[in-house]
């Protein structure tokens, strides 16, 4: 497993470059993040996983019985030593929740995209979906709240008559 990279990977290349085309610029595994974000846009306060379909298991859910645990499309447990794969995907998935509750309790939006997301069929519709959440993220942090602001109803306010 020394040889699995985690910086740089095929699904991470794609992301970026989609993102980059679109106009967004992002800092790589920022370190003082917890959980190493793959990309940190701080404009948007917003953090982005690159999460690997088997690694983190994907679409699996596992029960206390685990003879019951059914491979999804994407993510197929090897049958050879399956209690240590086994254990060893409930724990990043335990790790990346984790993770994920602390960057929000520091005010960052979290966003997980999944490799099998970007295959070649469903990519440009996945990276427009994740241009669209990144604009509506911005778009709802910056808005104005006019509950603040003084009411301007009085017409004797005007800056400049008709």
């Amino acid at each position: 497993m020394a040889a699995i990279r985690s910086k740089d990977t095929k699904p991470e290349l794609i992301v970026r470059k989609g993102l980059w085309r679109r106009g967004f610029r992002y800092r790589l595994n920022h370190k003082r993040l917890p959980g190493h974000p793959d990309l940190v846009l701080r404009k948007y306060r917003t953090c982005i996983f690159v999460n690997g379909c088997f690694w983190h298991g994907h679409q699996i859910d596992f029960t206390d019985d685990f003879s019951d645990i059914h491979n999804s499309p994407c993510c197929k447990i090897p049958h050879t030593n399956r209690q240590f794969w086994i254990d060893k995907i409930k724990r990043n998935q335990n790790r990346d929740i984790l993770e994920q509750r602390q960057l929000a309790q520091m005010g960052w939006h979290c966003i997980t995209v999944w490799e099998c997301e970007l295959k070649t069929k469903v990519r440009e519709q996945t990276l427009d979906s994740l241009s669209y959440t990144l604009n509506h993220i911005f778009l709802q942090d910056h808005k104005v709240r006019y509950a603040d602001m003084v009411d301007i109803t009085d017409e004797r306010q005007i800056a400049a008559e008709p």
